[in-house]
């Protein structure tokens, strides 16, 4: 990997590349510390420390995925998030809107159709997430009312409280937005996937400090120990990301005109983890809904049913939460792969254009094979994205404490970065071969 990189320095163009998504990224981490008009930043300083890393609540993966911009309401609170959150719903969408399956299936034009939808979406979600985000740091609930003495939005400042929440909610919009263009921009003129690489450098700013606590509070010993583990994690991780099952694929020998075409051979690869890191946010997003629910309630006198709730199904190192977040990902991996791939498509394609898989007929027995091997590949699928997503409860249990809630070592956030990381060396790599077989052919 890293003769890949230093390789794609000594390339004038890759450089340029690289310099320009470094330069992307520094932009953007300075827009996630930079504080919104009307927000006061000593106060927000003065809570986090007073609250030292304990669990915020329902704003735990969202701040993760922020780099810790959220809880601060600066610029870019709300990060890549909405974007992400608009691309999932278009793409389920997809599925039952004709519509948006016909311009999925008219190629760049559709797509593009697509991506502007995306864009609009995001934006009505960034105002909807900063009129909430808004209105929880207004009345102390950010912090589920456990910084009432530092106030994250003055009040009595001499400007009308509405100018002030309207400024807010556009500037953490126009964030939005802004965090979408400089995504865009480095996947046109960058290196990687613009939006992963955002949420991968988020997750990354948080490494240092969260990992910092594990060793104020917990000691050497336990410190050595979780980066022991992580690496463990990290190479299971890897391994598992890159295994594919190939289906080998045959193509008949076709006469056009005077030309001969096909007789060629290749493969369909499905990977075992067909469905990315999508099941786990789905999971994680449910399972955030009963503790949603218990902020209408009253929380100085909560309920026997409240309690149950916030012991068992709130708790992350509570048994019964475990056992749900690890079947709701089984059940997601399983659902987002089967609206994702479409065997009986993948099989009339490849009757049209002459394909075959040696030793079964084309059309339905093909797709009915294809399903075969996807169902029997996303189960240990389902179970590794299960076994990783709870590795950081199993964490708080072993360290007896609550202080990681967001603990950046596990689960989703590894999922994420290994899956950016091993993508974004795949293109360098790419490129770098082009170039080399661009002067071998000259």
């Amino acid at each position: 990997m890293l003769s890949a990189f230093l390789s794609a320095f000594r390339t004038p163009d890759l450089r340029k590349k690289l310099l320009f998504t470094v330069g992307i990224i520094a932009v953007y981490r300075l827009g996630a510390t930079l504080p919104s008009p009307g927000v006061s930043y000593g106060n927000v300083q003065k809570c986090l420390d007073s609250l030292q890393g304990q669990n915020t609540g329902v704003l735990n993966l969202l701040d993760l995925f922020s780099g810790g911009a959220l809880l601060q309401l600066s610029v870019f609170a709300l990060g890549i998030m909405p974007y992400i959150t608009a691309s999932i719903i278009l793409q389920l969408l997809t599925v039952v809107i004709p519509r948006l399956e016909q311009l999925r299936k008219e190629g760049q034009a559709g797509q593009a159709k697509i991506t502007q939808y995306t864009r609009y979406l995001t934006l009505g979600l960034g105002i909807l997430q900063s009129s909430a985000f808004v209105a929880l740091a207004r009345s102390g609930q950010l912090f589920q009312n456990r910084c009432d003495q530092f106030p994250i939005v003055p009040k009595g400042t001499g400007i009308p409280d509405w100018l002030t929440l309207g400024i807010l909610v556009m500037t953490m919009t126009a964030g939005t937005g802004m965090v979408m263009w400089l995504g865009e921009l480095i996947t046109d003129r960058g290196v990687g996937n613009g939006m992963s690489v955002l949420i991968f450098t988020s997750i990354a700013a948080r490494l240092p400090s969260e990992g910092w606590k594990i060793k104020t509070n917990e000691g050497w010993g336990k410190f050595a120990l979780v980066l022991a583990l992580v690496l463990v994690v990290i190479t299971a991780v890897c391994f598992i990301e890159q295994a594919q099952r190939r289906i080998p694929v045959q193509y008949a020998k076709r006469m056009i005109g005077r030309r001969m075409y096909g007789g060629t051979s290749t493969y369909i690869p499905l990977k075992v983890n067909q469905a990315g890191v999508i099941p786990v946010i789905f999971a994680s997003s449910l399972l955030y809904l009963p503790q949603l629910a218990l902020q209408f309630f009253d929380q100085t006198d909560p309920g026997k049913t409240q309690a149950w709730i916030q012991n068992n199904i709130v708790q992350a190192d509570a048994p019964l939460h475990i056992v749900i977040y690890f079947l709701l990902i089984i059940f997601f991996t399983y659902f987002y792969v089967s609206i994702t791939f479409n065997p009986t498509e993948v099989a009339d394609n490849m009757k049209k254009y002459g394909g075959f898989v040696p030793g079964i007929r084309p059309g339905k027995p093909t797709a009915d094979y294809l399903d075969f091997i996807l169902s029997r590949i996303t189960l240990p699928g389902a179970l590794y994205l299960g076994i990783v997503a709870v590795l950081p409860n199993f964490f708080f249990i072993w360290l007896n404490s609550q202080q990681f809630q967001n603990f950046p070592f596990g689960g989703t956030a590894v999922l994420i970065m290994v899956g950016v990381g091993l993508e974004t060396v795949k293109q360098i790599e790419s490129q770098l071969m082009q170039r080399n077989y661009e002067g071998f052919l000259r």
